[in-house]
């Protein structure tokens, strides 16, 4: 069964003043957060005893934990839900930051996959966390090019370029010699009869060649075949590949000391199934997403944070960005990032389109 956001109801100004400061205390320190600590550094205008009393209550709220060591509190995944929940709207990435982000990505061309790695590396570089990035994957793949290029004696090489996706290589056996005019020209055909067509009518291709034997080449069909081949297999895959960077910024956290945890975790991340499922969750969404602890649907995923976002169009090809980190993390400044990461991402997928 899912896990449901837990949304915790508002509570009264100075709770949530002290709420926003234990968390941004514990984020910086890793440390459990005491009262007298807490009027000192934030200047809160009210006495020791009076914030241990606060403390206590939204303790009792269960939105911060008490560890058995320390007479401090720590948040819980609830408390950083209703953190969350008050700055996720109004946060910003600084306008420095916006223009060197920009400023890479500048030097990368169009279309190509070292905009996805990029994403992925200035992500974890920029929130010190660690990120992923997926390339746009269109919800049905349609063909937009084939060529075929001989490559030794008796194979030859099959590129197939997919409308709003990768290019797919596969392989061909030839039973005779062909000559280059030859493969051109049955490329020309192969691409005249497939282009703009869809999987099913791609199959539907296939199976008119099928009921006419020789009607066709025989690297004809082969081709068709492949062509069919391959685009169930893209269709049928929810994620093409998995982009990450950052996983030594993770490992540095106090919380993953035990390096077996965050493996568990980078082990799940690059489950394409999982991927899948996550995006289709996103799929509606025109905002960041935050997925805090407990709120993860796969258990490995309960001592982490997501916070993610799709890209594309949804009603075409969408893919995803965002940040993992321990549940302490600066969600201010990975909301912000991830948030403006995925505007350029959009931009990359308008420029595509248009």
């Amino acid at each position: 069964m899912a896990r449901r956001k837990v949304r915790p109801g508002p509570l009264e100004d100075r709770s949530a003043a002290i709420l926003r400061a234990i968390i941004e205390e514990y984020v910086a320190t890793a440390q459990p957060v005491g009262s007298v600590a807490l009027v000192e550094k934030y200047a809160l205008a009210i006495s020791p005893a009076t914030v241990r009393n606060i403390m206590a209550e939204l303790e009792t709220a269960e939105l911060l934990g008490h560890p058995h060591t320390s007479a401090g509190r720590v948040p819980t995944d609830r408390g950083y839900r209703l953190y969350v929940e008050s700055i996720v709207d109004e946060v910003t990435l600084a306008p420095v930051e916006q223009l060197m982000i920009r400023h890479q990505f500048g030097q990368v061309e169009y279309a190509n996959e070292q905009w996805f790695r990029l994403a992925a590396s200035t992500l974890a570089s920029a929130t010190h966390a660690a990120a992923i990035a997926t390339p746009i994957k269109p919800r049905a793949c349609r063909v937009r090019r084939i060529d075929i290029v001989a490559t030794a004696e008796r194979s030859a090489s099959l590129l197939l370029v997919l409308a709003d996706g990768p290019v797919k290589q596969v392989l061909l056996y030839l039973d005779r010699e062909y000559t280059a005019a030859d493969l051109d020209q049955i490329a020309h055909g192969v691409d005249r009869v497939l282009r703009a067509k869809t999987t099913p009518e791609v199959d539907a291709v296939l199976d008119t060649l099928r009921e006419r034997p020789g009607s066709v080449d025989d690297l004809f069909m082969q081709a068709v075949e492949r062509v069919s081949r391959v685009m169930h297999e893209f269709d049928a895959a929810a994620v093409e590949e998995v982009f990450s960077e950052g996983l030594l910024n993770v490992m540095e956290e106090p919380e993953f000391i035990r390096s077996e945890r965050l493996r568990r975790v980078f082990g799940v991340l690059q489950d394409r199934v999982y991927l899948g499922e996550l995006i289709g969750r996103l799929a509606s969404s025109d905002d960041v997403s935050v997925f805090i602890g407990s709120e993860n649907e796969h258990v490995e995923m309960t001592d982490v944070s997501l916070v993610v976002a799709t890209y594309g169009r949804s009603d075409r090809a969408i893919g995803v960005v965002g940040v993992i980190g321990p549940t302490r993390m600066a969600y201010p400044h990975a909301i912000s990032t991830v948030r403006y990461v995925r505007g350029l991402m959009n931009e990359l997928v308008d420029h595509l389109y248009a």
